[in-house]
């Protein structure tokens, strides 16, 4: 069973966290291009040098590391304009839904929180998701159908969930991750698209050789990211549920609610698997067997039902 360690003890965990992604994705990078360097540097009779090989690694580090801070710097300053326009969501005024401003609020000052602010998506879909780096951007979005579809118990236990999320700096770390796995699909994209698009016939062998296995590198990197982002993205589900049901005292409202959101948590607004993975629920179409076991290292949420059991245990 889960069971949640404590606010202090968690945010330490995920700050450390942060600290190892922002230098363990670029030193994936940055190890991901010195494979690359190594495949594409053989002579005719297969011989590698690799002195040769650092020495063109190392001149080309300064780079890597400058486009990679370049990316997050603009990820990091607009990401929650990205967030909004990719998920279809819009601020939410006091006037025009005081109960959630109500709800939202009283957990804030139960725990001496600053408010964040409140969105809606126009979607008759139950989900919320939070978002935000810090408190000027820290958001808890909510959909129409979750508002509308849900009592005051069971939605007051789904805006503490959002709130768990955004006092262990759960949003933090999720951003954070989002923005380097983001660099090696868009290079993989990319590359995808050069060898697709790109007229293969006017490159020489060796040049679409070297965009083959750049292209390779780049998808396993890319898996290898994503594969360690979501077992952070499944811990976290249970820690914020733990600590929603502490704030509340309501454990079986908030199972309640998850029973509801199971039936009818598909956004169709919502146009990026990024957003998608921070709702309070999302996971791959059903399957069995072996597809079930890859879905299953693929998912961004633990079974929902485990979830649920675990509450009612509470």
């Amino acid at each position: 069973m889960a069971s949640y360690v404590g606010i202090q003890t968690q945010i330490s965990r995920n700050n450390t966290k942060s600290i190892f992604l922002l230098l363990g994705f670029p030193l994936l990078i940055l190890g991901a291009v010195w494979v690359f360097y190594y495949f594409i540097m053989v002579d005719q009779s297969g011989y590698r040098d690799i002195n040769e090989i650092n020495d063109v690694f190392l001149s080309t580090i300064p780079g890597v590391l400058i486009a990679v801070g370049i990316w997050f710097g603009i990820a990091y300053m607009f990401h929650n304009s990205m967030i909004n326009r990719a998920a279809g969501s819009r601020p939410l005024s006091r006037k025009e839904n005081m109960r959630v401003y109500n709800l939202v609020e009283n957990l804030c000052i139960s725990k001496g929180m600053k408010m964040p602010k409140v969105n809606i998506i126009e979607d008759q879909a139950l989900n919320a998701f939070a978002s935000g780096i810090n408190e000027k951007t820290y958001t808890v979005t909510l959909t129409r159908g979750i508002m509308e579809k849900l009592n005051d118990d069971e939605l007051e236990g789904v805006i503490a969930h959002e709130l768990m999320h955004i006092r262990n700096r759960d949003v933090r770390l999720l951003i954070i991750s989002v923005v380097f796995v983001g660099i090696f699909s868009f290079v993989a994209q990319i590359l995808l698209r050069s060898m697709i698009y790109g007229g293969a016939r006017r490159r020489d062998k060796n040049q679409n050789n070297a965009m083959l296995i750049a292209m390779v590198i780049a998808f396993v990197a890319f898996l290898l990211s994503m594969l360690f982002r979501f077992a952070i993205s499944r811990k976290r589900e249970y820690m914020a549920d733990s600590g929603a049901a502490e704030m509340t005292k309501k454990p079986l409202a908030l199972a309640s609610a998850l029973r509801k959101i199971s039936g009818n948590y598909q956004v169709k607004t919502v146009k990026s698997d990024d957003v998608a993975e921070m709702f309070i629920e999302n996971r791959p179409d059903r399957s069995s067997g072996m597809m079930s076991m890859i879905t299953g290292l693929f998912a961004t949420h633990p079974p929902i039902e485990k979830r649920i059991k675990i509450l009612e245990q509470f």
